[in-house]
């Protein structure tokens, strides 16, 4: 990884060849997931990421198939819409012997089945002659791996490493194998049947005869172990089984949205798959991972906001992510990994680097956020649920949580950061790039630094702990977080509205300076509640003015600010969760048609993006007609915060609410945009109740019928 190029903190991995694109196929579940070309390949070309991972190393990194001595012809590649499975259909191109063809290309047919479950990666192959005469060939496989740690391919270079493990080749499967320099050995085992006609450590071989439309079909197992001995060795139809069951529990557990437009329906299906497919069982309940390939870990703030997004669709996630963070909260300080008494957890990996302090996210604290979204998810999860029992479960991680708020705060005047130690974040905002926060003229600010709508994660969490201790019968907690709440408010809009530039200052530094900077961070504040209602009208303005709003969505940095670049990570891109929250802000004002807006330029976005799936980030380059959004070369996709994007948006144009103490569900003002004549829910389920309703658009105005009720529950509805 010598000519890896660093940017924004991020690194972009060299193509290796023309075939290059940004359609990979991936597939992912519990702790293993895999990134393939369109093609099925691993490691012939791409951008360094494809593999197949487990526990943050990549066990297998090179897959290839030659059909009769030459690269099969692509027909078709396609994930399921569930993502159960990623479908392969290849042929062969006209095939020569001493220039005589001997089979015209597409007479033999390559169908393959690929599913990952957890630890193991299983594919069927199946090939059919539809030539009119026999036909003999050789299929071969060509495999490697390289037992590289994640953050390896991402691009950090490492003093020395383990030792590859001499390969053990059986009859019928090859093991390869990998001592850490953290003592634990990783093994892969690549199985075959039937038994192969040769096999090698590296290349395995078979010998087909067809005759007319006969097939032969080969099954391969892949298991990967750490520090263990025994491979999970299941069929590929076990796997199978075992992936679709998992997806009828989702599918039964969540509520279910469609509406009569096609393509915006494809946009919901896909982001459902999408959480699905991200989100793990852990001990502890349901927990979105990030991203993948990058991110495929438990991230705080991550994790915090995808279940904010899906709240109302599927809180067991909400109460799955409040339960892990509140069992990884620091109880100690250890500036190496920026842990202090009440945070909550950055971000979390198990691979060799991060076990040897290589790279500190073993567990990493180094975020100022995740802490007060803590919070304020507890809140909204006892909203959306009533369930007190649990609430009173975790009120020792609330209250620890908020004792370290309003430590900071008492400190410093507001939430800051300052990096501990050199291999931490810089930056601890969800803007965390090293270039992220700057002053006007594009110097970086002193620390430690207050970035904006950190602060209104502060207050809404100070207010919302309020109210959950007084569900408790706290009160005197209760009155003093609620007064040191009203004190922040006061404070923070006197220190960061900035009236020249008619936005909130992207942050205040170390100097008491303020970074004049117009950015999309005041859409978060707007989500927070913390802005004054008249402020909130001018924020809300600027976030769909055409210096922040490119047509696709807002730009994280507006046009013609000092370090505006479309192409940087941080710096004038578009995040789909970065554009959904302002748009849950603004609705949350009253300001529908701005959240509209912003809805209509992420859908639009949706419909180019391959499969219709949001990445993690795009170009912010303005939208020209007739073309796509541009995208980010080293984007993660699915990315969890991308997908839950959509249902965020939803809530808050139909203003879904639920009461925390009687089975009853309202609707605020609901709205629809143009493109959407109606809008189905199925499955409400709140406090015993369960209401299927469908929302109906007529011009301007809104009609909500109920088509199914079970139990006793009430649908309230303003127009």
């Amino acid at each position: 990884m010598d000519d890896a190029i660093q940017i924004d903190n991020r690194w972009y991995i060299p193509a290796m060849s023309a075939r290059a694109d940004d359609r990979n196929r991936v597939l992912k579940s519990g702790d293993g997931f895999v990134v393939f070309s369109r093609h099925g390949e691993m490691g012939r070309a791409g951008f360094g990421d494809q593999g197949f991972y487990y526990l943050g190393t990549r066990h297998l990194s090179y897959w290839h198939l030659l059909l009769a001595g030459r690269e099969p012809v692509l027909l078709n590649s396609m994930v399921h819409l569930d993502n159960s499975r990623l479908v392969i259909d290849q042929t062969t191109p006209d095939l020569f012997s001493d220039d005589t063809l001997w089979l015209p290309k597409g007479n033999l047919h390559m169908r393959r089945e690929i599913g990952v479950a957890n630890c193991v990666l299983t594919e069927q192959l199946t090939v059919t002659n539809y030539h009119q005469q026999r036909r003999a060939f050789n299929l071969t496989y060509q495999i490697g791996a390289d037992f590289r740690d994640i953050f390896e391919v991402r691009g950090n270079t490492r003093a020395r490493r383990g030792d590859e493990l001499k390969p053990e080749v059986q009859e019928s499967a090859v093991i390869l194998g990998y001592e850490g320099l953290d003592g634990l050995a990783r093994h892969t085992r690549v199985g075959f049947t039937p038994k192969p006609a040769r096999i090698e450590s590296d290349t395995v071989s078979y010998d087909i005869e067809l005759e007319p439309g006969e097939t032969f079909r080969i099954e391969t197992t892949i298991s990967s172990t750490k520090g263990e001995t025994a491979f999970h060795l299941p069929s590929h139809d076990q796997s199978m089984k075992a992936i679709e069951d998992d997806v009828v529990l989702d599918r039964d557990s969540r509520i279910e949205v469609t509406t009569d437009n096609e393509q915006f329906n494809d946009w919901i299906n896909r982001s459902v798959a999408d959480l699905h497919m991200l989100t793990t069982r852990t001990a502890l309940g349901l927990y979105p991972y990030a991203g993948v390939p990058w991110f495929s870990t438990p991230f705080g703030r991550d994790g915090i906001i995808t279940a904010l997004q899906t709240l109302w669709t599927q809180p067991e996630i909400g109460r799955g992510v409040l339960a892990f963070l509140a069992e990884t909260q620091a109880d100690s300080e250890d500036p190496a990994n920026e842990a202090e008494p009440g945070k909550i957890i950055h971000e979390m990996r198990d691979g060799e680097m991060a076990a040897l302090g290589e790279v500190p996210f073993q567990r990493y604290y180094g975020s100022v956020d995740a802490t007060p979204l803590f919070v304020m998810l507890a809140y909204r999860y006892y909203r959306r649920t009533g369930d007190r029992e649990f609430i009173t479960q975790i009120w020792p991680n609330i209250t620890r949580a908020l004792a370290w708020v309003t430590g900071q705060l008492a400190q410093h005047g507001f939430l800051v950061y300052a990096r501990h130690e050199g291999q931490g974040l810089v930056q601890q905002g969800w803007k965390d790039s090293d270039d992220a926060v700057f002053h006007a003229d594009g110097q970086p600010p002193r620390p430690p630094v207050a970035v904006c709508e950190v602060q209104g994660y502060a207050f809404d969490a100070l207010r919302r702990g309020a109210e959950l201790a007084e569900v408790l019968s706290h009160d005197s907690q209760a009155s003093d977080w609620r007064r040191k709440a009203d004190d922040l408010q006061a404070h923070f809009e006197q220190r960061f509205w900035l009236e020249e530039i008619d936005t909130y200052a992207l942050a205040i530094d170390g100097d008491d300076r303020p970074c004049t900077v117009r950015s999309s961070n005041p859409g978060h504040l707007l989500y927070s509640g913390i802005v004054s209602r008249d402020r909130a009208a001018r924020v809300s303005a600027g976030l769909i003015s055409p210096a922040a709003f490119n047509g696709w969505g807002v730009r994280t940095i507006f046009e013609k600010e000092c370090r505006y670049n479309p192409m940087s990570y941080h710096n004038g891109s578009v995040w789909p969760h970065d554009t959904a929250l302002a748009a849950a802000g603004m609705a949350s004002y009253g300001h529908k048609d701005e959240a509209l807006v912003l809805l209509e330029g992420l859908f639009n976005a949706a419909i180019h993006f391959d499969l219709h799936r949001l990445p993690e980030l795009f170009c912010g380059f303005g939208r020209i007609t007739g073309q796509a959004p541009t995208h980010y070369p080293v984007a993660c996709s699915p990315q969890a915060w991308a997908a839950g994007s959509v249902f965020m948006l939803l809530e808050a144009i139909l203003g879904l609410r639920f009461d925390p103490d009687a089975a009853r569900v309202s609707l605020d003002h609901p709205r629809l945009p143009d493109y959407i004549n109606w809008l189905r829910i199925r499955r409400i389920r709140h406090r015993g109740g369960e209401l299927d309703l469908i929302i109906r658009r007529h011009g301007n105005d809104i009609a909500v019928n109920i088509e199914r009720r079970k139990g006793p529950i009430e649908l309230n509805v303003t127009v």
